[in-house]
C-alpha cells in the first residue's frame, strides 16, 4: 500500500515524467552484465535538483527503494533493482552548468556523458580525461569511481572529481568539496560518495577537474612473441618513468577478435596500444625510449598513429573489445570480470590467470590497462555445454582469490554491485562492518540501491 500511495503522489509531482510502462521497466531492468533482468517497478525522470529531493522524501515516507540510473554501461549489476523500488533516471538531468577555463574545472549534471562534455569542450582547449570506454554518463562513473585507459596518466574518478551535489536518503541536498584544489576542512565526503555505487545518495551536480589539451599526440601498437614479454615491457616501462597517456595490453584471443570483427590482420599474438602526449619534442623521446624498450623484450611490427582519425581507429578498436570478444562466442553467456595488482606481481598476476583459463577449456581472452596494474578477462561459458557456467565462475573466483593473494583488488575499476560482496569480507576484514555503519547512518531504511556492494542481513 505505501508504494501505491508513494507512486500516486510521484504521478501527481512528475506527471509524464514518471511512468509504469512495462518497455521502461524493461530497459531499466537490463545491464551489461551476465546477471538476468531485475526491472524497477517504476522510472521517474527528473529535471532537477529539487525534482530529485521530492522524489527522496516521497520515496523515504513509503519505504520505497531508490536506483540511480545513468546510461546503464556497468558490469556488476549495480543498477538493477533485486527488491523492486524506483529506478531515477538521470538523462533529462545532462547539462554543462559551467566552465571555468581559468580554473580548469567544468561544473555538470550526472545524466551527460563524457562524450557529450568533450565535444561541449573543445574550443576551450581543455578536456576530461577519464576514459572507461563506453560512454557512461558522468554521474554513474563517479558513483563507481570509474578509470579506464588514461587512468595511468590522468588518474581514476577519485582525482578528477572536486566537489558533489548529493540529495541523501531522506530528501537533504548537500554539498561536498569546493572548486579550490585541495582542502584539509573535515572529512573528504566527496571521496565517501565517489564508489560508493549510489548506495548513500543521489549524485545531482559534479565538479571535475579537467586537463589541457596535449600539443602533440601520438599512438601505436605494437605485437610480442609472448604475453610475459608484452607484460615485463609494461613494468619497464613504468618503472623508467615514461609518462605514457594509455598502455594497453590485449592476448593473442583478443587480437583474433579484432581481425575478425574490424577486418585488421594483427598477429597472433599479445600486443600493446600505447599513447603519448605531450610536446613534440617531448612526444618524440618518450616514443624513442619506449621503443627501445620494446625492441629489449622482442617485441615488433610497430603501426604508428599519428593523425587524429588514425588514434581513433585505433582506440575505437580497443574500446569495442567487449562486442569483439563476444562474436568469438555469440552463444556465450559472458562473464566479464577485473582485478587489479601492485606493478610488481602484474607479471605473476597475468601469467597464472592465462594458465588457468587455458586449462579450463573454457574462451577467456585478456586486456586490460595494464600499466595501473588492472587487467580483465571476458569469460565465454557455453550455456549448452554441462557445467560450462560453473567452471567459468570458478575461473572468475579464483582471479580475484589470487589478485588479494597478490596484494591487490578484487576490482580496479568495475565495481562490486551484486557480483563481488562475496569477496568484500577477505578484501576489507572489518572495514566492511564500516561501511556498513556509514550506510545505516546516512540511509536507516536502507533505500539507497539496496542489495549492492554491502554485507547483506
Amino acid at each position: 500500500m505505501g508504494q501505491e500511495q508513494a507512486f500516486a503522489a510521484l504521478a501527481a509531482q512528475l506527471w509524464a515524467r514518471f511512468t509504469q510502462s512495462p518497455s521502461d521497466r524493461d530497459l531499466h531492468g537490463r545491464s551489461e552484465s551476465h546477471f538476468a533482468p531485475m526491472p524497477p517497478d517504476a522510472v521517474a525522470y527528473p529535471e532537477s535538483t529539487h525534482e530529485v529531493a521530492a522524489i527522496a522524501r516521497i520515496c523515504a515516507a513509503h519505504g520505497v527503494p531508490m536506483i540511480g540510473w545513468g546510461a546503464g554501461t556497468s558490469l556488476e549489476g549495480h543498477a538493477l533493482a533485486p527488491q523492486g523500488g524506483l529506478s531515477v533516471d538521470f538523462s533529462r538531468m545532462a547539462r554543462v552548468m559551467d566552465v571555468r577555463p581559468e580554473d580548469m574545472l567544468a561544473v555538470v549534471q550526472p545524466g551527460l556523458t563524457r562524450e557529450a562534455l568533450n565535444t561541449e569542450l573543445r574550443a576551450t582547449g581543455l578536456f576530461f580525461p577519464v576514459d572507461p570506454g563506453a560512454n557512461a554518463s558522468l554521474g554513474g562513473m563517479a558513483a563507481t569511481r570509474a578509470s579506464g585507459t588514461t587512468a595511468v596518466r590522468y588518474g581514476t574518478m577519485r582525482s578528477n572529481v572536486l566537489a558533489l551535489e548529493v540529495v541523501l536518503a531522506d530528501g537533504r541536498i548537500i554539498r561536498t568539496g569546493t572548486a579550490a584544489p585541495k582542502s584539509s576542512a573535515g572529512y573528504d565526503l566527496t571521496g565517501l560518495f565517489v564508489g560508493a555505487e549510489g548506495t548513500l545518495g543521489l549524485i545531482t551536480e559534479l565538479t571535475l577537474r579537467l586537463q589541457g589539451q596535449p600539443e602533440a599526440v601520438s599512438a601505436a601498437i605494437c605485437a610480442f612473441p609472448d604475453m610475459t614479454s608484452a607484460v615485463e615491457t609494461v613494468i619497464a616501462t613504468i618503472q623508467s618513468g615514461i609518462p605514457m597517456a594509455r598502455i594497453e595490453f590485449v592476448d593473442g584471443e583478443s587480437a583474433r577478435a579484432f581481425n575478425a570483427y574490424a577486418g585488421r590482420d594483427l598477429p597472433l599474438t599479445p600486443h600493446l596500444l600505447v599513447e603519448f602526449h605531450g610536446s613534440e619534442a617531448g612526444v618524440k623521446e618518450q616514443a624513442e625510449r619506449f621503443g627501445d624498450l620494446v625492441a629489449d623484450f622482442g617485441g615488433a611490427g610497430f603501426q604508428w598513429a599519428h593523425r587524429s582519425e588514425d588514434r581513433a581507429a585505433l582506440w575505437k578498436l580497443r574500446h569495442n573489445a567487449y562486442y569483439a570478444v563476444r562474436a568469438l562466442r555469440p552463444e556465450a553467456a559472458p562473464i566479464t570480470t577485473d582485478v587489479c595488482v601492485p606493478i610488481s606481481n602484474l607479471a605473476r598476476a597475468v601469467e597464472e590467470t592465462a594458465a588457468d583459463i587455458a586449462a579450463s577449456g573454457i574462451p577467456g581472452p585478456m586486456l586490460g590497462h595494464v600499466g595501473d596494474g588492472n587487467f580483465h578477462a571476458l569469460l565465454l561459458p557455453d550455456p549448452a555445454i554441462p557445467g560450462d557456467w560453473d567452471r567459468a565462475k570458478a575461473l572468475a573466483g579464483r582471479m580475484a582469490e589470487r589478485a588479494l593473494r597478490l596484494g591487490g583488488t578484487v576490482s580496479g575499476e568495475h565495481g562490486i554491485g551484486m557480483g563481488k560482496q562475496g569477496y568484500m569480507q577477505a578484501e576489507h576484514g572489518e572495514a566492511w562492518d564500516v561501511m556498513g555503519q556509514i550506510k545505516r547512518a546516512l540511509d536507516p531504511d536502507n533505500l539507497m540501491n539496496p542489495g549492492k556492494l554491502l554485507r547483506q542481513n
